[in-house]
């Protein structure tokens, strides 16, 4: 595996598409056609039940703030949940954070595999091996926030991971 640094690929692709999906082929074709083999990319994010899926696409664009950091994501998101519900239900409120996995071959042939990760948000934020949302992303069944987890768990169970699995199955089942 090589990043596109590694070949001296230096390019800004926006992320024009409405779903996941489209987003992680946007990158995964530009990045493809750049260097002219297999690509892999991905789109991924947050998505709330009680804020009709949001922050989603734009999670990582989710404050208004242009220099936001993960910290003030985390804040405003937990602000927002308790201004819409008032208190925090038991056990959180539910959220699943999701990744599409693009896999671009050289030749443009492609194919997209999601991972979901079921959760909850909490208010408070607990652990500190993560980033984005992990310390206040809750999995009930470890009772532990993702921040919280050991990496060997976090790589396997986390949503990037799912993907991944996914894609590993299908090259799996390919002949080269």
């Amino acid at each position: 595996l090589v990043l596109p640094a590694d070949l001296g690929i230096w390019i800004e692709i926006e992320e024009t598409g409405s779903t996941y999906a489209e987003n992680a082929l946007i990158k995964a074709h530009a990045y493809a056609a750049a260097s002219g083999i297999t690509t892999l990319a991905d789109d991924s994010g947050l998505e709330v039940k009680a804020l009709d899926g949001a922050p989603g696409l734009y999670s990582a664009r989710y404050s208004p703030q242009p220099h936001a950091s993960d910290a003030d994501r985390r804040q405003l998101l937990v602000r927002n949940l308790l201004s819409q519900c008032a208190r925090m239900p038991e056990g959180g409120w539910p959220a699943r954070f999701v990744c599409c996995a693009a896999l671009v071959t050289a030749g443009g042939d492609a194919s997209v595999f999601e991972g979901l990760c079921p959760g909850s948000i909490i208010c408070e934020e607990r652990g500190s091996n993560g980033f984005g949302y992990d310390p206040v992303f809750y999995l009930p069944e470890y009772r532990l926030t993702m921040a919280e987890l050991p990496s060997e768990v976090k790589d396997r169970i986390s949503h990037r991971a799912r993907a991944v699995l996914q894609l590993a199955e299908h090259l799996r089942d390919r002949s080269f």
